[in-house]
């Protein structure tokens, strides 16, 4: 729990009392590689904190063909951030890529902690900002950069993710075809 708070504080400083309640509202909780935190379909009811490993956030068309969205790297948070807050179905897969640790919580649960616990709303806030301009940064770079620009942000932001998961989810994730990012990693070398 020492690394989920840290991680809290780094976004926006909480104090004692307010970690005592989160205490009481996480659980800690292991996923193996290849398992589900959240599923298309359902309303999403609960959240976490990746504290080990890496997971994708992706989706499934009708014909089953994967589009990557996203990947988290510990520390991060997860979960199905739009259903938790609209209470609509939720439509994004997060997956496992390795062997993860998390700290898992209810949603509701903690949101009734604002009412008492400015630090922790200030703490949300702060985060749903960050969330928002991640998103901005992503939607430009699919629309406005070609693909080598995308694959060098992508080696920023993800340093040694390569080593860890399959050319396909990297490729897909940059919205292009394996040959394609290969014939990318061949023109670098």
């Amino acid at each position: 729990m020492k690394n989920l708070i840290a991680f809290i504080n780094s976004i926006s400083p909480i104090t004692d009392a307010t970690i005592g309640e989160l205490e009481r509202v996480f659980t800690f909780k292991q996923l193996k590689k290849n398992e589900l935190f959240i599923t298309n379909g359902k309303v999403a009811k609960k959240f976490g904190v990746l504290e080990t490993g890496v997971m994708r956030a992706f989706y499934r068309n009708d014909e089953g063909q994967e589009y990557n969205k996203h990947f988290f790297n510990a520390p991060s948070f997860i979960g199905g951030y739009s259903s938790l807050i609209t209470g609509d179905t939720n439509q994004i897969i997060q997956e496992a890529l390795t062997d993860c640790e998390i700290w898992e919580a209810d949603y509701s649960k903690l949101t009734e902690l604002y009412e008492n616990h400015p630090d922790l709303e200030r703490m949300s806030r702060v985060l749903a900002e960050n969330f928002f301009v991640q998103k901005e940064q992503r939607e430009v770079e699919i629309v406005l950069l070609n693909a080598d620009k995308r694959y060098e942000i992508f080696k920023k932001n993800y340093p040694n993710l390569e080593q860890l998961i399959p050319q396909y989810h990297v490729a897909s994730y940059l919205g292009i075809t394996p040959t394609q990012l290969s014939r990318i990693r061949r023109n670098i070398s």
